[in-house]
Order: structure tokens, then C-alpha cells, then sequence
């Protein structure tokens, strides 16, 4: 049977849970998930898992930080006056917002922590700091 090698395009179907057994992400009832090995479009370790599996290999695969979304990193999160963010704004804890840095860059944040005063907003990726455990299966080798 062919292998897959860096470079071929593939489908799986995955299930990612966290250490607690919560399920963050899954191809479940979609496509399978369609990417180039090797070519940076999912986390490294997911990527690295792949090759020399066979088209109906199942493997379950841990992906420490460092190869899935980084470490949290505390510059990351910055805390904003309230009187700064117009009161049509939702501050609901776990919201996401869009903001644009002074470049001009949007950045995705979520509302980390509401005071009276100030809000924190976070820009590290939800994932940051996590360790994730990917359910997969190879689908096709294209």
C-alpha cells in the first residue's frame, strides 16, 4: 500500500480533545479535512503524525504546545480602559472581537476579564498553552 510522504495531499478525519477529555474540534459529520503534508496549513504535530500512514491507518497522536498553537504568552493580553470601548461593544466574558493594532493589522481577541475600570483582551489563540490528543484517520491519499 502507498505511504503517505511529504508533499501528497490527503484527507483525514480527526477528533481533537483536550487532557480533560473535552472534544474542541472534530470532522464529524463534515468532509474530511484536506491539506499538503508538509506544507504548513495545520498545526506541526498533526503534520509530523501523517506521513507513513495507509489510507484506513487510525492512530491517536498527543501534541504538546510547542507543536500545536505556542505557549500563552502574557504579552498577549493587554487591558484596555472601558471608557475606550463604545458601549455597543459586547464585554461578555469569552466574546470574541476584532481589533486593529496602530499599524493597521486586525487582530482576533476574546474578553478575558471585565472590571469596572478596565478590560482585558486576549490575543493568544484559544488553544495556547494546551496540550491536544488528535483521533485521526486517513481518508485518501489525492
Amino acid at each position: 500500500m502507498t505511504q503517505v510522504k511529504t508533499g501528497d495531499t490527503v484527507r483525514i478525519h480527526y477528533t481533537g480533545t483536550l487532557s480533560d477529555g473535552t472534544t474542541f474540534d472534530s470532522s464529524a459529520g463534515r468532509d474530511p479535512l484536506e491539506f499538503t503534508v508538509g506544507s504548513g496549513q495545520i498545526i506541526p504535530g498533526l503534520d509530523q503524525a501523517i506521513p507513513g500512514m495507509t489510507v484506513g491507518d487510525r492512530k491517536t497522536v498527543e501534541i504538546a504546545p510547542d507543536e500545536a498553537y505556542g505557549p500563552v504568552h502574557p504579552e498577549a493580553r493587554q487591558q484596555v480602559p472601558r471608557t475606550e470601548i463604545p458601549d455597543h461593544i459586547p464585554l461578555d466574558l469569552g466574546t470574541q472581537l476584532q481589533v486593529q493594532t496602530p499599524t493597521g493589522q486586525t487582530v482576533q481577541v476574546v474578553v478575558a476579564e471585565v472590571t469596572e475600570e478596565v478590560v482585558t483582551l486576549d490575543a493568544n489563540h484559544p488553544l495556547a498553552g494546551k496540550d491536544l490528543t488528535f483521533a485521526i484517520e486517513l481518508v485518501e491519499i489525492a
